[in-house]
């Protein structure tokens, strides 16, 4: 599957279950507010907040599906899936502000009793009917989560999974008022609005640790640095980075290489390697190879070695006197352990003591380590 069709059925998925979750929370909001005021529950007006809140975090979905989805273009080559995020950062704000506001107004009543209310048995119906509800939402959502990778759709059911949990702590707070014990539907309200906090505080963290490119855990990193040590012609790997966006994940990394290796072999072993990726994690949706013949982790001992033009010049100035038995750009020049170690291919084949004179004249330069010499009879 493309990923443009890809993007299209994940915002299809997206703007589906905002939909479904809008309706039912608009009908739960109503319900709760109205039955808890007329059946004196407070909390089950708090669990109607909560559902109001659920019905905002299900436009902020229909919405974020319309611009999360969108593909990369030049001024975001990374796409646009960190939307996503951003408003899964918001639906934690507005989970942890309506927890603070239904525990402050709980903390009120319970610290006057002449505030509470005292619940009748139609609040118990209308409280099981909401667990029934928001289970179901958070099933439906969450199926659509997993099969889309997406954090926004994830942190939404587990929204109304968590306004399920509200509704069945308001069935044991009512009941228990009801058998006398007034205050338990004021501390039942006090209880939702912990869980709404903890899960509101959750869902942000775990966005704004993605914000500010927090990698993979170790163990997801451990197992993806062993895939990549096992692929044949990989002879070490190091400076291995990761990071999320929206729901899925960027790899780079620095592998390394048989030293003498041909450069268009070495993309060769980059190019599968990136491919062995992709297939083994569906997460992984972008990796990037650098290809190096030394472990330049800690540092890079060739950094400060001159480029081809400077060495060429500097070997035409030693050769100078046999320049005619050479073609220059048969000279391959391989930087390993801070010295340049130089292939010379030959456009004729020179008398022994010519390439002997040439190689010591080439190790003259200070930089300049193993000098090889192939003529075209060596060659054939």
């Amino acid at each position: 599957m493309s990923s443009k069709k890809r993007a299209k059925e994940r915002q299809k998925a997206m703007r589906r279950t905002s939909l479904v979750g809008a309706v039912v929370n608009l009908a739960l909001t109503i319900g709760k507010v109205i039955f808890g005021i007329v059946g004196q529950s407070h909390a089950l007006i708090a669990d109607g907040v909560h559902s109001l809140a659920d019905l905002s975090t299900d436009l902020m979905v229909w919405f974020a599906a319309k611009y999360s989805n969108q593909p990369a273009d030049e001024d975001h080559p990374y796409g646009h899936a960190r939307i996503e995020t951003m408003f899964t950062v918001a639906l934690g704000v507005v989970l942890i502000v309506t927890s603070v506001g239904i525990a402050w107004d709980s903390a009120e009543r319970l610290l006057n009793p002449s505030l509470l209310l005292q619940p009748t048995p139609i609040v118990l119906l209308i409280a099981f009917i909401s667990i029934l509800a928001n289970e179901g939402l958070y099933q439906y959502t969450m199926i659509a989560a997993r099969k889309h990778r997406s954090s926004l759709l994830k942190a939404n059911a587990w929204h109304h999974r968590s306004d399920a949990i509200s509704s069945v702590v308001v069935l044991l707070g009512v009941a228990g008022s009801l058998l006398g014990l007034t205050y338990l539907d004021a501390f039942a309200a006090a209880v939702v609005a912990f869980m709404i906090a903890k899960i509101g505080w959750e869902q942000a963290w775990n966005s704004i640790r993605e914000l500010i490119d927090t990698g993979l855990d170790a163990k997801q990193v451990s197992a993806i640095k062993k895939l990549i040590k096992n692929i044949d012609g990989v002879h070490g790997v190091h400076m291995l980075r990761t990071r999320r966006m929206g729901g899925s994940s960027i790899v780079d990394v620095h592998i390394q290489v048989d030293d003498f290796l041909s450069v268009s072999e070495g993309h060769r072993i980059s190019e599968h390697v990136r491919h062995i990726l992709l297939e083994s994690n569906k997460d992984i949706v972008d990796v990037v190879i650098h290809i190096d013949p030394e472990d330049d982790e800690v540092s890079d001992p060739s950094s400060k070695l001159p480029l081809r033009s400077e060495v060429l010049k500097d070997l035409r100035s030693v050769w100078q006197e046999d320049i005619e038995y050479l073609d220059m750009e048969k000279v391959v020049l391989h930087y390993l352990n801070g010295q340049i170690h130089i292939e010379v291919f030959d456009r004729a084949e020179p008398a022994p003591e010519v390439s002997e004179r040439l190689v010591e004249k080439a190790q003259q330069l200070t930089y300049v380590g193993r000098v090889s010499w192939y003529c075209p009879l060596s060659r054939r």
